[in-house]
């Protein structure tokens, strides 16, 4: 052992800027490098005459520096011309250095790189890529990649740290005979080929991905990816959890007995679905999916109803004080008179109240608490908690998701956890990314719902929307005006929250209309909501903290301004507040153009079509998988190379193939899965 005492650590060398920028940027193995890969290349392994290189074209130049100096009028510019055989291009750099000057001296031999511009003295680069060079230096024998990079990290550095890992890099084939779709190269071959393509690669094939070397990589990703799925579903298998079933004439009947309504024929199914899994000794591990008021928190309600008669606590987290608060609502309406005691516990829950909650969790007497993030600080100690219920889950990070499944952990027990998301995910994405969950879906709403009608209009049109929310509010309508930023931003030009409340409260005088936006403090927020829910406030003009859980069956009119900015999904969650009771519900979407692509392709979806799944295939057109999932990944993300659509014929083959390789060749198993995904397999067990 060492002598050297605690504090050696502390002189250890300071990293310098590139070590830090590779470490950002993941690149801390060597295999970490070998897979960092080009976003494109460049051709250096020619030179084009000057006199043939074409306007717009990169070519690659070489020759003689006949002029170098600097223009002084209005901004300093370095003027460089350069001459060969066949004619001669001008340099122009707004930038530079004095070792530009040294390197660009004339008479020196540079061979320099960019696009080709007509200006007013003939052809011209601005900021050309250049070196100095002898005649007989030899030109690059393969194209030159271009890495992911930062502001701190040039490419010639990490061009050479990739050299260097791919050199270092363990490349040998873990997979046994016959596993590798015929036809595709060896890793080391593919990664090989595609950090140094030959001159004669076709471009085309590298950047769509479609060549047989990134088909090799994608392969290898979704093995890896189905692997670490299916080993952490099998380790869950081998976890205990308390076998949590209803008693007989128990809570579960008699909630059912007092609530208003009668559940849905998809809500008694997705309950029994949950009420099985709750019966057996292994932890629950289960993805609750309806569209926006589709009712899931009665499903909820049951699930943690069953464990509360088993003698067992139940933990509902969800990611803001209001959502959190609409569900305590509604369960202690439904609960507390069948004798229960429920706990309270957000961030703004302070001193001696805050201190009863944590007793009545620790002793037991709270058989369910509810909160946020808060629920799960380390103070928080359960006596036994059962059940854990995490809603709108994609809003959290992995990380505070195992932190409330290790609540139990003292008891070598795992509470049950089922998740809850009014995004419903596609099926090739629910195969892939929760390839070790199970999933529930309610897919009919509720009777009495209307469906929202979906009208899009450019913000000229502004006015007329306001007159029409004028006739509405006469007619005892409320309606919700939702801003995406508080505060003006030099960046954005959109109207804010606060701009847009003034202007509204003076076009409805005489009605009250309400502010609502996340840096109120939460009594205010609460005192908000109680007025637009009791009616007393017919506008309420709000940030995206009413995305979800704001059930005001009364609001029947919701205008999104600058709707643009926002994601389908979270445009979907906006809507879902209008239209929860019997009056039809109109939302209207304002647009500031002109319209990129994507924002065309969202508001149409929007207008076209209200059922939440179709929303989320659109979305999932739209934006990809990686996005889709957004904090599924928090920080790992467990796909880079592969395309859930396009690859799905790989996709089929990993899946197929992933079981017998964990039955057959565990160890391969075991070293594909480090290769690729090194410690980001444990995100997969939240």
């Amino acid at each position: 052992m060492s002598d050297a005492p605690a504090s050696a650590a502390a002189k250890a060398p300071a990293k310098s800027l590139p070590q830090k920028a590779m470490e950002k940027l993941g690149l801390l193995r060597d295999i970490d490098f070998a897979l960092h890969l080009p976003l494109r290349y460049e051709d250096e392994t020619r030179v084009t005459p000057i006199a043939d290189a074409h306007e717009g074209e990169h070519v690659q130049c070489e020759g003689e520096v006949t002029e170098c100096r600097v223009d002084q009028r209005g901004r300093r510019v370095l003027i460089v011309r350069l001459q060969d055989d066949s004619d001669e291009v001008l340099l122009r750099f707004i930038h530079f250095y004095p070792s530009h000057q040294k390197t660009l001296a004339v008479g020196k031999r540079v061979r320099v790189r960019g696009e080709i511009r007509h200006g007013f003295f003939g052809r011209e680069m601005v900021h050309p890529q250049f070196k100095a060079v002898q005649e007989d230096t030899p030109l690059a024998a393969s194209l030159t990649p271009v890495y992911p990079a930062s502001a701190s990290l040039p490419q010639a550095y990490l061009r050479k740290a990739v050299a260097a890992g791919l050199k270092r890099a363990d490349l040998r084939e873990l997979l046994p005979p016959g596993v590798v779709p015929a036809k595709l190269p060896s890793l080391r071959d593919a990664l090989n080929y595609l950090h140094h393509p030959p001159p004669q690669a076709q471009l085309s094939t590298l950047e769509d991905h479609s060549h047989p070397a990134w088909q090799r990589l994608k392969f290898e990703e979704l093995l890896a990816q189905q692997l670490s799925q299916i080993q952490a579903q099998r380790e869950r298998a081998l976890l205990h959890a308390p076998a949590l079933r209803a008693k007989a004439g128990g809570l579960v009947e008699r909630l059912l007995a007092a609530l208003p309504f009668a559940l849905t024929e998809a809500q008694q199914r997705v309950s029994e679905e949950i009420a099985q899994d709750l019966a057996h000794g292994q932890p629950m591990h289960r993805l609750l999916q309806g569209d926006v008021g589709s009712g899931k928190t009665v499903v909820a309600a049951l699930a943690a109803a069953v464990a509360i008669d088993a003698g067992w606590q139940c933990a509902l987290m969800a990611p803001t004080e209001i959502l959190a608060e609409q569900h305590f609502k509604k369960l202690v309406g439904w609960l507390e008179p069948l004798g229960l005691k429920i706990a309270w516990l957000t961030g703004s829950v302070k001193g001696k109240a805050r201190q009863k909650m944590l007793d009545a969790a620790a002793d037991g007497s709270a058989q369910l608490v509810i909160g946020t993030h808060a629920v799960i600080e380390d103070k928080v100690k359960f006596a036994q908690l059962g059940l854990a219920i995490i809603d709108e889950q994609h809003r959290f990070g992995v990380a505070q998701r195992l932190a409330l499944r290790k609540k139990l952990a003292s008891q070598k027990l795992e509470p049950h956890l089922l998740m809850m998301s009014a995004t419903p995910i596609p099926r090739t994405l629910a195969m892939t990314y929760f390839a070790d969950l199970a999933v529930s879906t309610i897919d009919e709403l509720p009777p009495g719902r209307s469906p929202v009608s979906t009208r899009v209009f450019a913000d000229a049109k502004r006015w007329n929307v306001i007159e029409k929310i004028q006739e509405e509010v006469a007619r005892g309508a409320q309606v919700y005006w939702v801003c995406p930023l508080i505060e003006e931003s030099e960046a954005m030009d959109l109207s804010n929250a606060t701009e847009t409340h003034a202007e509204l409260s003076a076009a409805l005088a005489g009605f009250s209309v309400g502010l609502l936006h996340g840096r109120m403090a939460p009594a205010e927020k609460a005192a908000v909501m109680a007025q637009f829910s009791g009616g007393e406030m017919k506008l309420l003009v709000a940030t995206t903290v009413i995305e979800v859980g704001v059930d005001v069956p009364n609001a029947s009119l919701m205008v999104i301004e600058h709707a643009e900015r926002f994601g389908l999904s979270q445009l979907h969650q906006l809507r879902g507040r209008v239209g929860r009771g019997a009056k039809a519900s109109v939302c209207v979407l304002l647009y500031t153009g002109p319209l990129s692509q994507t924002g065309k392709d969202r508001l149409r979806a929007m207008a076209e079509t209200n059922d939440g799944f179709e929303i989320a295939r659109r979305d999932l057109d739209i934006r990809g998988p990686g996005e889709f999932m957004g904090s599924r990944q928090s920080g790992a993300e467990l796909l880079r190379f592969a395309d859930l659509q396009e690859d799905s014929a790989l996709l089929q083959a990993a899946r197929h193939l992933a079981p017998l390789l964990l039955d057959q060749h565990p160890e391969a198993a075991h070293r594909q899965v480090a290769r690729w995904l090194g410690a980001k397999a444990e995100f997969l067990k939240a």
